[in-house]
């Protein structure tokens, strides 16, 4: 509700601007007041405007103000100039707790299809703790987008790439054959021993990956001959249509089905699986490099270090545009004589091999439906409750959905990856795609580490040293680090002893499932607290603590509210149409109105940001509010004795004031991906 009353004001001021003074302002900033006693919401907008009119701030202000009083937007009460020349915009505080109690506020969404990648691990092992950082903020924001009861939203497709044929697969794969001394026959018969024994693949490369990775140096005078083993695996790999590539084809379909499963647990799902073999086998690098060389993009080497490649031309050089005009069709002397640019991205090796940059630009032509005559075959591989997840294939069924073709793509990648992503955009700008880059949106973030008393916890040894730092990175490649199962497991494992202790009437199923839901929205919660640029350090007592900014803290709050309503003998919902025909003369004034009003407000707000979380690419905006709507519910708990009440009145605006925190913390929740278990 809050941000359709900011949506009708901020148009009635800019109609004044455009109607008193000739004035075109698309954006106006909002702030809120530094005290809820000059109102709700403050707009500088008097000081945009004092150089351009020529008048003092406070004098604007006051102007805007009259203006505004004479017809003021639905629910706001009064519009006042303060300070230097801010306005003061004070809310009808009884307006907004109808349309609040109604489940009235702004809609968010709009037409075009918005495409979320998101996960992408290598099919070669276990997912662990860094992964699921990535997979749970893209699964987040593609819940913010998608339509549901509250908002119309996006039309979402939600990916996962694949690079199944990658040096990591290729790692696996030199030890399954080379350490294991396993052919294509007994790796199938390798896959069927663990199922039954009830093992899982990608556990047991967990550990192969780590091995393999320590032969590849353990003997200095084999270094050489191993590492071009390795290089001979990975070659054979990408071409395809031999023994190698089918049992890195076998082990990588294995591991990501482990890794679907995985992300099951967290309710994290998918809508396709592109895989970079496609990419290599349909040939899409070869129409992506012929239409960068049509647009002057991408041109042959001939001078300097890069002599040789094919190379990108970087629109930062001197007299380079983002002309659609090819520039040579062969590439050749791109430079147009002014000599090599030794700093230019090598797209094609000398030796003909095609970079990670360039097989991306190949895919996000295709993303964005810019890939001339290519497409996936799909196949189904993965069956969720409501819909089938398919993968790319070179050959595949009829009918199947329609996924490239994005108006806007958010890839949520580590930051790490920053660099590469940055050359696909320049190479969409220097194709003279102006209006794909900009709806590219480069969704990153920083690694997962472990305090060191989290580290200790899971078995690893830590030196003195070590416990002394913030946080120690993990290597998968050395071994050190926790699987997301474990994780899990451990999580739900500590739930369940809480959940035990303090509610031994349920019955197992009923304790399982809250000790799950608490597991997950602990682990859920932790990941998305922080803001993407900051580095978080895992700690199983800090994500399951029911106090501070946890996940449980939120789920307890609404356990509380459940347990309010329960001991009143009564419910949200009766609470609520109880509510619609309450008198609330005089129940929202002086201070003890502004307390209640206070938890009112900040129930408002939840459109508000879910709006700025997708605007800003930052999740963590939103479990900050579900966390300060709980505690501002936990003020209102402590402050008034709900049950005890004797005034009807007043007793019914706190049973309704109960229900509306509750409904908007499980609804934040829920974009969270948490659930709200019922009890604790």
């Amino acid at each position: 509700m809050y941000r359709t009353i900011q949506q009708s004001l901020v148009a009635r001021i800019q109609a004044i601007l455009a109607q008193k003074y000739s004035v075109a302002l698309p954006a106006l900033a909002v702030e809120q007041p530094p005290n809820i006693a000059l109102g709700e919401i403050a707009l500088p907008v008097a000081f945009e405007l004092a150089k351009r009119l020529r008048k003092a701030p406070r004098a604007i202000a006051t102007e805007l103000a009259a203006e505004l009083s004479g017809a003021l937007p639905e629910g706001i009460a009064s519009v006042e100039a303060a300070g230097a020349g801010y306005l003061n915009v004070r809310f009808d505080r009884a307006y907004i707790c109808r349309n609040v109690a109604a489940d009235r506020h702004a809609d968010i969404g709009g037409p075009g299809f918005r495409l979320v990648e998101h996960t992408s691990i290598n099919p070669n092992k276990a997912a662990h703790i860094g992964h699921l950082r990535n997979a749970i903020l893209g699964d987040t924001f593609q819940r913010l987008l998608r339509p549901d009861s509250y908002k119309s939203g996006y039309d979402v497709g939600v990916q996962n790439y694949i690079d199944n044929t990658g040096v990591q697969v290729a790692d696996v794969v030199v030890g399954l054959m080379h350490l294991e001394r396993k052919d294509l026959a007994s790796t199938r018969q390798l896959l069927a021993d663990l199922t039954g024994k009830g093992e899982r693949i990608d556990f047991y490369c967990w550990d192969l990956y780590a091995r393999v990775s320590q032969w590849y140096t353990a003997d200095e005078s084999a270094l050489a001959e191993r590492k071009a083993l390795r290089l001979a695996t990975l070659h054979a790999i990408e071409e395809g249509g031999n023994e190698i590539a089918q049992v890195a084809d076998l082990i990588a379909n294995a591991v990501l089905r482990r890794h679907l499963e995985t992300m099951q647990r967290l309710s994290i799902e998918y809508d396709f699986l592109p895989r970079e073999s496609e990419i290599l086998h349909l040939h899409f690098w070869d129409a992506a490099r012929q239409l960068m060389i049509d647009k002057g993009v991408l041109y042959f080497e001939t001078q300097g270090k890069n002599k040789g490649c094919w190379v990108m031309r970087r629109a930062s050089l001197p007299g380079v545009t983002e002309s659609t005009e090819p520039i040579d069709k062969e590439g050749i002397d791109g430079h147009g004589g002014a000599g090599p640019d030794e700093d230019a991205k090598v797209i094609v090796r000398s030796n003909g091999t095609v970079t990670y940059v360039g097989k991306d630009i190949a895919y996000h032509l295709w993303k964005f439906g810019l890939l001339p005559g290519k497409d996936f075959g799909y196949q189904k591989f993965y069956e969720y409750t409501s819909h089938t997840c398919w993968i790319s294939a070179e050959h595949g069924e009829t009918p199947h959905p329609s996924f490239g073709h994005a108006d806007a793509i958010y890839n949520v990648i580590d930051s790490r990856q920053n660099d590469p992503q940055t050359q696909v955009i320049q190479a969409l700008r220097g194709m003279g795609f102006t209006n794909a880059a900009a709806r590219y949106t480069q969704f990153s973030y920083e690694m997962v580490a472990l305090t060191p008393r989290c580290a200790m916890e899971l078995g690893y040894t830590v030196s003195e040293e070590d416990q002394k730092r913030a946080y120690i990175e993990v290597s998968g490649r050395k071994g050190f680090g926790v699987k997301a199962d474990d994780l899990l497991d451990r999580l739900i494992a500590a739930a369940r002893v809480e959940v035990d202790t303090r509610h031994p009437d349920l019955s197992k199923p009923e304790r399982d499932t809250i000790a799950r839901q608490i597991g997950v929205g602990a682990l859920r919660y932790f990941m998305l607290r922080y803001t993407r640029n900051t580095v978080i350090a895992f700690d199983f007592k800090d994500a399951l603590s029911f106090e501070g900014e946890t996940g449980p803290y939120v789920q307890y709050a609404i356990v509380r509210a459940a347990n309010i309503f329960r001991k009143g003998s009564t419910t949200a919902e009766a609470s609520l149409a109880a509510f619609a025909s309450l008198d609330l003369s005089g129940i929202l004034d002086g201070e003890e109105g502004t307390t209640l009003w206070e938890t009112w407000l900040l129930v408002s707000r939840l459109s508000q940001l879910i709006e700025q979380a997708i605007t800003t690419s930052e999740p963590a905006y939103l479990a900050k509010y579900a966390f300060q709507l709980a505690q501002q519910f936990n003020n209102f708990y402590h402050r008034h004795h709900i049950l005890n009440e004797t005034d009807p009145t007043h007793k019914a605006f706190y049973f309704a004031t109960a229900a509306v925190a509750q409904r908007e913390m499980i609804r934040a929740l829920g974009y969270l991906g948490i659930e709200a278990p019922e009890r604790m």
